[in-house]
């Protein structure tokens, strides 16, 4: 979802189709002159720190050699100035050509404002490389993008530190986590790292409690409708209130970013100042950013969100998404057959190399950096329900309450029904 996440290839561009840059492409972009000759891509994107950054650099110096006729000029933002550039950028003359975005009813949000490209068409002989994750991109039936890097959110460990409180496995249920947090409490450790000035991280929690509160078939349901009814919303809540009663984060986590610095909650798992954090597979090549310790990846362990009694979810189902790109009108179809070769074998095999993401062309997957990265890829695989994030599920409006009002309650105010409340208000307000 939201990170800097994360063989020269340029012997493979061979085999990517040549860019075909007459006005070709379906949707929105029928209407948008599309460019006959050179044409210059502006991308946004968000890999600021290697190893995505490195990874995109390559990629835009082997795309253009294989393809001369098309420039593409990357500009990285930080991953949280999008949920307020994109809608900007969107109602201006002058919107990126090719601009991350995550799916889900926030992109159905996006794609009112007429400049985003239906780029069904382009990406019709090719969007199965992209897994059934692609259906995430879709709007109405239309695909408006697509993605390069599937997630699975789970906790991220320290080894080290939970030997040194006396954990001998990873926790599987609720009590037991809760046990976890008292032992590393007791051993003079901060126990879990939330970057709570960001306040994604914090909804994490409630979007985990909701899963396994809230049957498949409500979740599906309530997404659809854009209303939270079911009892077990309120109920989630309440495991989550409870659970922040038990004081497991570290101290200031308010104030702490996720992903920015040594002293960010990635960066307090990756040079041990916490023993957890509750993050995305990205979580690995973001937390190397933060450390000079070159055997972090032998350190580090990763478990499901763990069952919770008496729900009615899946125990198993998995909180997912993914990291991927929209085009807008300009040059939709040079902007399809860029993120076609975002999505081939050679660059989803540096991207899972790399420890960057979980690649979605499943090809790539076997060079995947360390055995941990493919068990989260398996988990995810073999998940028997996978659950968009919330804030991506919802339209952008609805997704941003629920997050404000989650965030809220870490900071002791508000409710379980205060949450529901607010995200109901929002979607009565976004009609």
């Amino acid at each position: 979802m939201f990170a800097k996440r994360r063989i020269p290839v340029v012997a493979a561009l061979a085999a990517v189709v040549p860019l075909a840059l007459a006005a070709c492409s379906g949707g929105g972009s029928d209407t948008a002159a599309q460019p006959s000759g050179p044409v210059t891509l502006t991308w946004w994107h968000n890999g600021t720190t290697d190893p995505l950054k490195g990874i995109w650099e390559q990629v835009v110096a082997d795309y253009h050699q294989a393809h001369p006729d098309v420039t593409i000029k990357a500009q990285p933002l930080q991953n949280e100035e999008f949920p307020t550039k994109i809608p900007l950028a969107l109602q201006s003359n002058d919107p990126p050509d090719v601009y991350q975005a995550w799916g889900g009813g926030e992109m159905a949000s996006q794609v009112t404002s007429g400049k985003v490209a239906d780029i069904s068409d382009a990406t019709k002989p090719w969007i199965s490389a992209a897994g059934k994750l692609a259906t995430d991109w879709q709007a109405d039936g239309k695909q408006y993008g697509v993605p390069f890097e599937q997630h699975v959110v789970g906790f991220w460990y320290r080894k080290d530190l939970f030997t040194t409180a006396g954990i001998t496995s990873p926790p599987s249920t609720l009590d037991e986590l809760n046990a976890a947090v008292g032992k590393l409490k007791a051993a003079g450790l901060a126990p879990i790292a939330v970057g709570g000035k960001d306040r994604w991280p914090d909804a994490f929690y409630y979007n985990y409690f909701a899963i396994r509160e809230c049957s498949n078939d409500v979740l599906k349901k309530s997404v659809k409708a854009v209303k939270l009814e079911d009892p077990c919303w309120t109920k989630a809540g309440q495991d989550l209130k409870t659970f922040l009663a038990t004081q497991p984060f570290q101290t200031g986590f308010a104030g702490t970013p996720a992903q920015q610095g040594a002293g960010s909650s990635a960066g307090l798992v990756a040079n041990g100042k916490a023993a957890m954090e509750l993050q995305g597979d990205w979580e690995p090549g973001t937390m190397s950013s933060l450390t000079d310790d070159k055997q972090l990846d032998s350190k580090v362990g990763w478990f499901p969100f763990p069952a919770v009694a008496g729900g009615a979810g899946d125990p198993a189902a998995a909180l997912a998404g993914g990291d991927g790109f929209s085009c807008t009108n300009r040059a939709s179809k040079a902007c399809a057959d860029f993120l076609q070769y975002l999505t081939s074998e050679p660059v989803q095999t540096k991207i899972a190399a790399a420890g960057a993401g979980l690649p979605v062309n499943i090809a790539a997957a076997k060079s995947l950096k360390t055995d941990t990265l493919k068990t989260v890829f398996d988990y995810g695989q073999k998940a028997p329900y996978l659950q968009l994030y919330f804030d991506k599920a919802f339209p952008t409006a609805v997704g941003a309450a629920l997050n404000d009002a989650v965030a809220n309650m870490f900071a002791g105010q508000g409710t379980p029904e205060g949450i529901v409340a607010a995200v109901n208000q929002a979607a009565a307000g976004n009609k």
